[in-house]
């Protein structure tokens, strides 16, 4: 018997397990599906540009997307300690902060607005060049600002300015607008993921377990109380039932969580009787209300070497390797990713909308076309997607795959400004600023203007930008998965702390974010006081 199960060691979980097991008197233990954080590639920040073509990960796609031509989208989604964490771009946004203040007065949210929450964010941060109202130095989590950029980041700051969008040195601060470099979840050169931060100091702690390659089938529900999980440790191995005596905690993430709700008998009724799995809770809003960030890209061939493109020949690899090994520079210290900003579709949206990534390179992520010269890719995100899509399951058995339907461009209104992101990328790219790096766009291509060829475009090339939230929402309706001290509804003893609980995804990558929802759910679990409300001069509104 423990205090608490905590099912997933993602961000939010690794949190819960560091906050949950400080008192001595709670006995705590984090089950995980996915392996170790061993492979090196996951500890080198350059490593990410192999983890989106499969390494700990789940294989997952999604449905066809009846929107976009029925195309499927690879959809990479971690299994390993760390979660996404583990395996993203480390990029360090928290989004905005009018999202929070949405959630507060919007979604009737009390304690979840922007002053409510920054506190949180603090907590959890390890700056290494901030300390002030927005930012913490004394928490788990390295934060700090890349090692190694190239001079082709500078050009794209002036190329930005050129059409009006303003430099901006911290996208978590006093605003979000602007262009700039992104801070980055790394210390040392190293990634810094919610298992190296907050599991690995701990893991001596003697009423902590972590149990790795564990599948949890199911959660065990007793007379309207989670009592425990059933697990098996290997495949076809043999079902176990391990009890909890105060809570059971749902941290698999935005596909993870309803899923495994789902498997449990816990949610909507008519669908779980279609594959087989028999009800015990009928909650409807279990696995809906899915959001998530669709990325379309420009990708140019560059004049000469400029990026990292070069550095796959083998030579430029090993010596790669020393520069890394030895200085702790170069091109494995960078994310690839290490440079973006914030900017507006809608001009009459009241916060930026629209997010940019500067890859330094072409090819970077699975499924996207890399060139035979160097070249240099911006993507751009529309931040705020009206579209609502679902998880759903496609059988009983808890091996299988779920059913990920994103429900891309299902609302016309995120087509229209994804288009106008894309066109935004394209103007950058093309300014003088950028000229003496940039010889040529190659995607889409300049024989592409109009908005048809742009969506034909789009429908072959777009992809995720693995930032899925929403399908167990906190709320107050009948649609509403959980209550906003992150109880299950109906069913006692059962909670969801992960970024499935956000009821509208973040205006930013969802890292920092989840963290933040862990370091939060902690005290409300512990039954704390939270943290004070923020205090700061002025007012964040952008």
């Amino acid at each position: 018997m423990t205090d608490y199960i905590i099912v997933g060691a993602g961000p939010a979980g690794c949190v819960l397990a560091n906050r949950l097991s400080e008192d001595p008197a709670n006995s705590v233990l984090l089950l995980e599906a996915g392996g170790k954080d061993w492979h090196p590639y996951i500890h080198m920040p350059a490593g990410f540009a192999k983890m989106t073509k499969g390494i700990a990960s789940w294989g997952w796609s999604t449905v066809p997307q009846k929107n976009m031509k029925d195309r499927v989208f690879w959809y990479t989604q971690a299994k390993v300690v760390g979660g996404g964490s583990s395996i993203n771009a480390q990029i360090y946004t928290r989004g905005n902060a009018r999202d929070y203040d949405a959630w507060e007065k919007e979604e009737g949210l009390a304690g979840w607005g922007y002053r409510d929450v920054l506190p949180y964010f603090k907590r959890a941060e390890n700056n290494q060049r901030y300390a002030n109202d927005f930012h913490g130095d004394q928490g788990p989590l390295g934060v700090s600002n890349p090692i190694s950029p190239l001079p082709i980041c500078e050009a794209y700051f002036r190329a930005g300015q050129e059409i009006g969008i303003p430099f901006n040195p911290d996208f978590n601060g006093a605003s979000q607008e602007g262009v700039g470099y992104y801070q980055l979840t790394q210390k040392d050169a190293r990634r810094s993921s919610a298992s190296v931060a907050y599991l690995k100091p701990i893991r001596a702690r003697k009423n902590l377990t972590v149990r790795t390659d564990v599948l949890v089938t199911r959660i065990v529900v007793e007379k309207g109380r989670a009592i425990g999980v059933e697990v098996v440790d290997r495949p076809g191995g043999e079902k176990k039932i391990l009890r909890a005596d105060r809570e059971v905690i749902v941290s698999s993430g935005a596909i993870g969580s309803p899923k495994l709700l789902m498997q449990s008998g816990i949610g909507p009724a008519d669908h779980l009787k279609s594959v087989g799995v028999t009800p015990v809770h009928d909650l409807p809003g279990v696995g809906s209300n899915m959001q998530d960030h669709l990325d379309l890209f420009v990708i140019a061939e560059c004049t000469g070497d400029h990026t990292y493109d070069n550095y796959a020949k083998l030579h430029r690899t090993a010596w790669a390797g020393l520069q890394y090994l030895l200085l702790k520079k170069g091109p494995v210290a960078s994310s690839l990713f290490e440079t973006g900003g914030f900017w507006y579709a809608d001009p009459t949206a009241a916060s930026p909308d629209i997010q940019f990534h500067l890859g330094l390179g072409s090819g970077i992520e699975a499924g996207v076309e890399k060139l035979n010269n160097p070249g240099v890719t911006l993507n751009s995100a529309f931040l705020r997607p009206r579209s609502r899509g679902t998880v759903r399951l496609k059988s009983a058995d808890p091996a299988d795959h779920p059913l990920i339907d994103p429900n891309y461009w299902s609302d016309p209104y995120d087509r229209a400004m994804s288009l106008k992101g894309l066109r935004l990328a394209r103007e950058i790219m093309r300014q003088k600023a950028l000229a003496p790096y940039v010889l040529r766009e190659v995607l889409p291509g300049p024989s592409l203007a109009s908005d048809d060829e742009l969506v034909d475009y789009a429908c072959r090339t777009a992809k995720t930008d693995h930032h899925p939230v929403g399908t167990c929402r906190m709320g107050h309706d009948d649609m509403a998965v959980v209550t906003p001290d992150l109880r299950l509804r109906g069913i006692e003893a059962l909670r969801v702390c992960d970024a499935s609980v956000m009821p509208r995804v973040p205006s930013s990558n969802t890292n920092a974010p989840t963290i933040m929802v862990g370091e939060k759910g902690a005290d409300l679990i512990l039954g704390r006081e939270p943290l004070p409300p923020a205090v700061f001069s002025g007012n964040r509104a952008a």
